[in-house]
């Protein structure tokens, strides 16, 4: 009971991390991170949505309606701040910890489904995923925390003069992305601390490792 008990909270935690993961990836595509409202300034007057690899943006008051507008980032723009820059790294290396995360936990379920227990190896699979998976979830969080600096202190971004949108705003918000983000690294949280607690019950034989010669 205890181990079938074990294997269900490894494989629950293996569901959060892979919804986790894939919010993640989702997040990092999107462009609501800030919201800037452009009021005052003509030329530009309108929205702008402005993502960690790209800015969109809104205006309405063209004769033809409502114009999107999307220019992408590359690692040469010189323009980026220095948190979009940081951030763009921290988001790429969440994603890539949470899928070598999810090929340990798996290693792992398939030891313990198989019955071919090693004490050593199969915890330390897990541990290790629940580690990387604290990891991930923490850059996402330190992504967040500091899009939510830039925007209470009105940071501006002195983009190219070609997307017409001015330094600073006229006010600025946190967009819809955040929640998601917020949730993909509570996820991920909540993965690595039920993989790391997971343990091998007493009852269970233990088969030692066997060396080939």
């Amino acid at each position: 009971m205890a181990r079938f008990k074990n294997v269900n909270c490894q494989a629950a935690s293996f569901s959060f991390n892979t919804l986790g993961w894939i919010l993640a990836m989702t997040c990092m595509g999107l462009a609501e991170w800030r919201v800037w409202h452009m009021e005052s300034s003509a030329p530009s007057r309108g929205l702008a949505c402005i993502g960690m690899w790209r800015v969109c943006t809104y205006q309405h008051n063209r004769p033809q309606g409502r114009v999107i507008a999307c220019h992408r980032y590359s690692y040469s723009d010189t323009y980026l701040p220095l948190d979009i820059r940081i951030s763009q790294n921290l988001l790429l290396a969440a994603c890539l910890l949470g899928v070598l995360g999810k090929v340990l936990t798996v290693t792992g379920l398939l030891r313990v489904y198989a019955g071919r227990l090693q004490k050593d190896t199969t915890c330390n699979r897990f541990v290790a995923s629940g580690v990387l998976s604290i990891i991930a979830g923490a850059f996402i969080l330190t992504a967040v925390i500091w899009n939510r600096h830039s925007v209470l202190h009105e940071e501006g971004i002195r983009f190219p003069p070609s997307f017409h949108i001015p330094f600073r705003p006229d006010r600025q918000e946190m967009g819809s992305t955040v929640p998601v983000a917020v949730l993909a690294a509570f996820l991920l949280l909540l993965s690595g601390l039920l993989t790391i607690s997971f343990q091998l019950p007493r009852n269970i034989q233990v088969y030692p490792e066997v060396s080939q010669v």
